[in-house]
Formats: C-alpha cells, sequence, structure tokens
C-alpha cells in the first residue's frame, strides 16, 4: 500500500510543495531585510545619529563601489543598500519594540530636520510612521 502525503503546509524551507517538513525546513531563523539608500551621509545621520542605530558591517567591492551597510535597530537586523538591484526605493518594515513612547521621546528629543514623526492610535495598538530620506517607511509598533 502506497504511503499517504502528508497534507501540504507552506515550508519554511522554500522548496516547491516540500512534503517532508524535515530538520532543514526549521532552519531559517530570521528575516533580514535590505533597504534602497543612495546616499551615506544621509543615511547615517537618518539611522545612525537620529533613530540610534548601531552600525554592524560595512562593505565596497572597491573604493569607488556603492555601500552595503548592516546596522541593528531597535533589536532588528537591516541592511541598507547603494547597490540599483538589491532593493526598492519606498519599502515599508514594521519594528516591534516594547516602549514606543521611550523611543518615540529619544528621537523626538533631537529635533532631525527632516521628520518630525508623531504617533498614530491604532486597533492593535500605536504605530510611529517614519520616512527615511530614501523614501522607505519605518513603522515603529507597540502591540497593545
Amino acid at each position: 500500500m502506497a504511503q499517504a502525503l502528508k497534507p501540504y503546509q507552506p515550508c519554511l524551507c522554500l522548496t516547491n510543495a516540500c512534503y517532508q517538513h524535515t530538520e532543514h525546513c526549521q532552519s531559517m531563523s530570521k528575516i533580514i531585510p535590505i533597504l534602497r539608500s543612495f546616499d551615506e551621509t544621509l543615511a547615517a545621520a537618518f539611522y545612525i545619529d537620529f533613530l540610534g542605530a548601531q552600525e554592524t558591517f560595512r562593505h565596497r567591492f572597491d573604493k569607488d563601489a556603492p555601500l552595503y551597510l548592516g546596522i541593528v535597530l531597535q533589536g532588528a537586523e537591516i541592511h541598507l543598500s547603494e547597490h540599483h538591484g538589491d532593493a526598492t526605493p519606498g519599502s515599508s518594515i514594521r519594528i516591534n519594540i516594547n516602549s514606543l513612547l521611550s523611543f518615540y521621546q529619544s528621537i523626538s528629543a533631537k529635533k532631525y530636520r527632516y521628520a518630525r514623526p508623531a504617533i498614530v492610535d491604532q486597533p492593535w495598538g500605536q504605530d510611529l510612521p517614519i520616512t527615511d530620506p530614501f523614501g522607505n517607511r519605518l513603522i515603529f509598533s507597540e502591540q497593545s
């Protein structure tokens, strides 16, 4: 008698119609968004100086090549790329944080010239949407 296949479930291994669901399916640990950037100085002023991110790495293939930058922001790992094929300007990401009000007060005190974000009450909690200098939208969120 033929063995019945398990019902299809989306699989983390990203193979087409994986029915195995073995250990390889559980090997993904996190998703790291890549956001498009166009200017290293503007990116540093926004992400590091204003939002308080920490730089984790920077990479260029040569001195005239576009920058690929890694940061950690409120516990979220984010990559910023000047490479035209890596990401699309105008992307959005949601970052869940535990103390939205404290974060808001911290960035508001910096008086960043190009953004004056405000907390928005939502049915699920509160959001703090901020658009970076490259048109990407970061939505900091605290669930209620």
